[in-house]
């Protein structure tokens, strides 16, 4: 069974900064893609950033670029998010996901491509 634990999330100020983890069990690690999404309320899931398996590609949202940084420990069975200069917008819950079909066709920004997903974690930035 697989699973996505997410931690780190919390309230921040406009700013600031909070490093999101995500620990993963049940797959072997280094052959995951891993993403990260976030939805705030009323508004439907988006992506923020993704790491291939090799660790070695990054892609962000326009949104993000810049302030956030994608990284994984393959010894941890991890990937975490920093986010840097967090913005009231940022607010949201926070959803670590897997993709393990290793396809070269994934950009890795949709959410369909992923197999699992953890259960979120809450960012809240006030202004």
């Amino acid at each position: 069974q697989v699973q996505l634990v997410e931690s780190g999330g919390g309230l921040v100020q406009a700013g600031g900064s909070l490093r999101l983890s995500c620990v993963v069990s049940g797959r072997t690690f280094s052959s995951l893609s891993m993403g990260w999404f976030r939805q705030a309320p009323g508004k439907e899931r988006e992506f923020v950033a993704a790491i291939r398996r090799s660790g070695g590609i990054t892609y962000y949202a326009e949104s993000v670029k810049g302030r956030f940084t994608i990284s994984r420990d393959n010894a941890k069975n991890a990937v975490y998010l920093q986010m840097n200069s967090l913005k009231p917008e940022d607010t949201a819950v926070y959803y670590c996901a897997a993709e393990e079909s290793g396809s070269s066709g994934y950009i890795l920004r949709r959410l369909y491509e992923y197999d699992y997903w953890g259960q979120g974690t809450q960012v809240t930035v006030s202004s």
